[in-house]
C-alpha cells in the first residue's frame, strides 16, 4: 500500500507526459490492464484448493551435501590410510580419518581426496572413512580451487534433466510470444527510455533503470527487474535446482551460477537492443525521498544501453563534447538520476541507515589462474546511484505484500544484542565518541553515536567491530523490519537471475497478478524457502571468502621479507591482525614482539607489561610479511621493529617454502 495521501491513479500516471520517452509509434502503455493496484481492488483472500509441496524433500546441496564429507591430504598409514582434514576449511572438525584398504578405491598416498565420513556420530572420534573422489596435488592452484568448491558443495555443472529441459529455449524471446504476452495485459514499456548499470565484466543483468521527473520536484522511477519466473516454472528440474542451488556463487576466478548460463547471461540478462521480459515497480518519489505513490507490472522493456559504472562515473565528473552525440538522452538522466540517489540517501541517513565503509577484495588473474595483483575493490558513487534505486523498489514491494497480509520471503536484519552494543560503545569511546546509547536501541541513535567518533583513521575498523556486534541478515516468513537499513519493510527483489528468494517472490507476484488463489501453497512454503536460501547464502559467503584466501596465499607467497604500512584490523588475545592498504590481512602473534602485550577484551586494546605501549585498532604500523603458508592460506606478519628478531626464524621459514617448491619441481 502507498505511503502519504499522494494519490493518482496508474492510467493517469501512464497517460500523462513522458518527456524521457523515445519517438516511436509502438503500443501505448495506457492500454494495459495488468497490476498489483488492480489486482487490490478485487482481491479475494481466501485459501487455494492445492496443497503445498513439501520442501524437506529436496536433495541437499551446498553445506547439507557436505557436512559429512571432508577435503584433505591422504597418507599411508600401515595397511591403511589416513586422511588429515584440510585446516583451511572451518568445517574441518573431524580430525584424523581412518580410510581402511578397502575404501581406498584406488586413491594414490600424498594427494588431496574427497572423503566421506561413514560414521558421523562416532562418540569416541574414531573417526572412518570412504574415498569418493581425487582431487590432485594441493600444491596445484586449480586444485585448491577446485577443493574450494568440493568442500562447499558448489557445481558448475547442471544435470542433464535441467539442460534438457532449456534446450529448445533460444537467445531471445519469440517475437510472437512478447506480442501475445502484451495482449494478456502486459505492459508494453519498450518505448521508455532505459539503461543499464553493472561492473564490465558482469554478464547477468539483473535490473535495468528508467526515469521520469513530475512536477512539484517528483519523480517516477521505474526498476525494471527480469522475470526469471516467466522461463523458471515452479516444479521442474529447472525450479528443483535453482531451489537447491540457492544463489549464484562469486568465486575468486569463476561464477557458479544458480541458473545455467543459457539463461542468466542470456535469455533472462537485460541486454541492450532485445526484447526483454521484466517485472516493473514503479514509483513515485516525492522530493523528501518518500515513495507515495507506485505499482508493480508485468512488462517488456528493450534496453538502449548497457552502461559500466566506471562510464556513468566519467559522464557525470568529467564530461566531454561528444557525449550528447553518443549518449543522447541518457546523459540528462544520469544527471537526475544522481539527484534522486542523493535525495533517497538523505532520506535513509535521516532515518539512521548504517553504512559499513568496509572494502572487498579484488584479485587479478592471469589466464593461467594465477594471482597478478590484488586490491580493494574500486566503487564510486554510481554504485551509489543503482544501490538507492534496488533499496527503493525493495522496501515498496515488501511494503506492499506485508500491508496485505500475503505468504512472502522477506529480508530481516533484527535489533542487535544489547550487551554487544554496550562493548562497542565503549570500544567506541576510546576513540573520542562521545555519551552512550541509552534505552531502546535504534539505526538512530547507532548513527547518531558514531557521528562523535573523533579519530577519522579508526571509522573503517569501527565499522567492523561494529558489523560483529549486529545480528546477520537473512531471509524469513515474516516481517521483521531491517535495522541496518533502517527499513520497517524489506525483500528481495532484485536479482533473481542470481538469488532464489528474488525469483520466489516474482512467482508469487505473477500468482497474485494472475489471481491464481494460491495463498495456502505459498504459506506451506514460504518457511523453508527462507530457511533453505539463509544456509545456502550463508554457505556462498564462506566459499567466496575461501576462493579469495586460495589467491591471496598465491599472491603474497613471493613477498615474505617485504615490508609494508598497514593498520591494526582486531585484536586478540595470541595477537593482532593487520590490514594492508590492498585488503590483504595478515596475523601478527604477540609472541613475536619484546614486550608482553595482554589483551583487554573491554577496551579492545593491548598494552605492553613492561612499557606500557598501547596497540589500538585503527594505529598505524609498519610490518614485514614474516610467512605464508598456502596450505593453509594462512599469513603472518611480524613488526618492522622486531624484524631484526624474528629474520633468523623468517629465513628458516624462507627455507622451508623454497624446499617445498624444490620438492614439487622434482615430482
Amino acid at each position: 500500500l502507498a505511503r502519504g495521501s499522494f494519490f493518482m491513479p496508474c492510467s493517469i500516471l501512464i497517460r500523462k507526459g513522458c518527456p524521457m520517452k523515445k519517438n516511436t509509434n509502438k503500443k501505448s502503455r495506457s492500454s494495459v490492464n495488468m497490476s498489483i493496484r488492480q489486482q487490490e481492488r478485487n482481491a479475494v483472500v481466501s485459501f487455494g484448493p492445492d496443497e503445498p509441496k513439501c520442501f524437506a524433500d529436496l536433495a541437499p546441496r551446498g553445506p547439507l551435501a557436505v557436512k559429512n564429507r571432508v577435503v584433505g591430504l591422504l597418507i599411508e598409514n600401515g595397511d591403511e590410510g589416513i586422511v588429515l582434514p584440510d585446516p583451511s576449511f572451518k568445517e574441518a572438525n573431524f580430525g584424523r580419518i581412518r580410510i581402511e584398504r578397502s575404501h581406498l578405491n584406488g586413491a594414490p598416498f600424498k594427494m588431496t581426496v574427497v572423503c566421506e565420513i561413514l560414521n558421523p556420530e562416532n562418540e569416541n572420534r574414531d573417526f572412518r572413512g570412504d574415498i569418493v573422489e581425487v582431487l590432485g596435488d594441493m600444491g596445484n592452484n586449480d586444485v585448491r580451487m577446485l577443493a574450494v568448491l568440493r568442500q562447499y558443495g558448489l557445481s558448475q555443472t547442471f544435470p542433464d534433466a535441467v539442460n534438457k529441459e532449456i534446450e529448445d529455449l533460444g537467445t531471445n524471446p519469440d517475437p510472437e510470444l512478447v506480442e501475445e504476452e502484451i495482449k494478456r495485459g502486459r505492459h508494453d514499456l519498450r518505448d521508455l527510455l532505459t539503461i543499464t548499470i553493472d561492473g564490465e565484466e558482469a554478464k547477468d543483468l539483473d535490473d535495468a533503470i528508467s526515469l521520469e521527473i513530475l512536477p512539484e520536484g517528483k519523480y517516477r522511477l521505474f526498476v525494471h527487474i527480469a522475470d526469471v519466473s516467466y522461463y523458471v516454472r515452479e516444479g521442474t528440474e529447472l525450479d528443483r535446482e535453482a531451489q537447491l542451488r540457492g544463489t549464484s556463487v562469486y568465486l575468486a576466478d569463476r561464477v557458479i551460477p544458480m541458473l545455467p548460463p543459457k539463461l542468466s547471461n542470456g535469455l533472462c540478462s537485460l541486454n541492450p537492443g532485445v526484447d526483454r521480459l521484466t517485472q516493473t515497480a514503479e514509483m513515485i518519489v516525492g522530493p523528501d525521498g518518500i515513495t507515495t505513490d507506485g505499482d508493480i507490472y508485468e512488462s517488456v522493456i528493450r534496453s538502449d544501453m548497457r552502461m559500466s559504472y566506471n562510464e556513468c562515473y566519467r559522464i557525470l565528473t568529467d564530461p566531454r563534447d561528444d557525449d550528447a552525440d553518443k549518449y543522447g538522452e541518457i546523459v540528462p538522466m544520469l544527471r537526475n538520476m544522481k539527484r534522486l540517489a542523493e535525495i533517497l540517501k538523505s532520506m535513509r541517513d535521516g532515518k539512521g541507515a548504517i553504512n559499513f565503509n568496509i572494502p572487498e577484495t579484488k584479485v587479478i588473474l592471469d589466464e593461467e589462474g594465477n594471482t597478478t595483483d590484488v586490491m580493494a575493490y574500486p566503487i564510486n558513487f554510481c554504485h551509489g546511484i543503482i544501490e538507492q534505486f534496488m533499496i527503493c523498489a525493495n522496501e515498496y514491494v515488501a511494503e506492499r505484500f506485508a500491508k496485505m497480509n500475503y505468504p512472502f520471503v522477506f529480508r530481516v536484519h533484527e535489533d542487535p544484542d544489547a550487551i554487544k552494543i554496550a562493548r562497542f560503545c565503549h570500544v567506541a569511546r576510546t576513540f573520542g565518541a562521545a555519551g552512550r546509547i541509552s534505552g531502546k536501541i535504534t539505526p538512530l541513535s547507532i548513527r547518531e553515536f558514531m557521528d562523535t567518533v573523533k579519530d577519522d583513521d579508526a571509522l573503517p575498523m569501527l565499522d567492523n567491530v561494529l558489523l560483529r556486534s549486529m545480528a546477520k541478515a537473512r531471509y524469513a516468513p515474516d516481517n521483521l523490519g531491517h535495522f541496518g537499513l533502517a527499513s520497517k519493510f524489506y525483500c528481495h527483489f532484485t536479482s533473481p537471475i542470481r538469488r532464489y528468494p528474488d525469483l520466489y517472490i516474482h512467482r508469487i507476484i505473477k500468482s497474485y497478478l494472475h489471481n491464481e488463489n494460491k495463498r495456502r501453497h505459498f504459506a506451506g512454503l514460504v518457511s523453508g524457502i527462507s530457511d533453505h536460501s539463509s544456509e545456502m547464502e550463508r554457505n556462498s559467503v564462506d566459499a567466496e571468502r575461501a576462493s579469495v584466501a586460495v589467491k591471496v596465499a598465491d599472491y603474497m607467497k613471493d613477498k615474505v621479507g617485504e615490508r609494508y604500512e598497514g593498520v591494526i584490523n582486531s585484536i586478540i588475545g595470541a595477537g593482532v591482525f593487520v590490514v594492508l592498504p590492498n585488503t590483504v590481512e595478515g596475523f601478527v602473534p604477540f609472541r613475536t614482539m619484546r614486550d608482553h602485550y595482554i589483551f583487554d577484551e573491554r577496551s579492545y586494546r593491548a598494552v605492553g607489561s613492561k612499557t606500557g605501549k598501547k596497540l589500538n585498532i585503527g594505529m598505524k604500523v609498519n610490518i614485514v610479511v614474516s610467512n605464508v603458508d598456502t596450505d593453509t592460506n594462512k599469513i603472518d606478519f611480524v613488526f618492522d621493529e622486531h624484524f631484526e628478531d624474528t629474520e633468523k626464524v623468517g629465513r628458516r621459514k624462507a627455507k622451508t617454502i623454497l624446499k617445498k617448491k624444490n620438492r614439487k619441481g622434482r615430482r
